[in-house]
């Protein structure tokens, strides 16, 4: 009786076992596109906003979805669903419009209409000047004992946004641009790490970032840790976690 029934728990137990992984996946499928989806910082360019080795929820529905809402971006429609305008100085996530593999995260600046124009490195927005105080410096820590004192400016957009922009250098490379007239149906994105930001001032590289290209916008950092420490290596945790920085908002 009892080598009889056994094999009919043991083959039920794995059933069960593979219903639920399969029911997990398909749950972090759903969550992934239409509610939040990961993200980690690979470079500088928003600093001191979000560094190296900070990873964020990036929230799918602020927007509304596009195809790059899903896995693999599949070409199913075009435009978005349920689709809603960023304001001006959400952090957001974007597919590169040169390259639709690769994921950017800045700032967003211009709006469709807008001229956008750097100055002495005073950003412009439709001719006037875009109010930015003195907030000292900014300690960078680049990992390995360097540390480097940056020139940090409180900037406010015209909506009241305020956030810390960097200033690595006088006179860097995009201190001094041309005009740029956002298109419609286009964006305008910049690093807060103004001298070490490849971004809509590049028109090669990033340029204006369509509206169908918006992935979500960047809400939390659930998890930080120090720029050039492997993330899985839990035994440095007490040491090398940005214990601060946990559970915190992107603004």
């Amino acid at each position: 009786m009892t080598s009889t029934t056994e094999p009919k728990k043991t083959e039920g137990g794995l059933g069960e076992t593979v219903k639920v992984i399969i029911q997990a996946f398909l749950i972090a499928i759903v969550i992934r596109t239409f509610l939040f989806q990961p993200f980690n910082i690979p470079s500088g360019s928003m600093k001191e906003t979000l560094l190296v080795g900070d990873y964020l929820f990036v929230s799918k529905f602020s927007y509304g979805y596009s195809r790059f809402s899903f896995p693999f971006s599949p070409p199913i429609f075009d435009g978005r669903l349920l689709g809603s305008t960023p304001n001006r100085g959400d952090v957001v996530v974007f597919k590169l419009p040169r390259d639709e593999a690769t994921d950017y995260i800045k700032r967003v600046i211009g709006l469709p209409g807008d001229e956008i124009q750097m100055i002495d490195g005073v950003l412009h927005i439709n001719g006037t000047a875009v109010k930015r105080e003195d907030a000292g410096y900014w300690m960078d820590d680049e990992g390995g004992g360097r540390v480097q004192r940056v020139k940090r400016w409180t900037e406010t957009l015209p909506n009241g946004v305020s956030y810390y922009t960097l200033d690595l250098v006088d006179n860097g490379f995009y201190d001094n641009t041309p005009v740029y007239k956002v298109p419609p149906g286009h964006y305008f994105m910049m690093g807060d790490n103004r001298d070490n930001s490849t971004d809509s001032r590049v028109l090669s590289q990033v340029g204006y970032v369509p509206y169908e290209n918006l992935i979500g916008r960047a809400q939390m950092i659930f998890f930080s840790v120090r720029e050039g420490e492997p993330a899985w290596q839990f035994w440095k945790w007490p040491w090398t976690v940005r214990w601060d920085r946990l559970f915190s908002f992107v603004r």
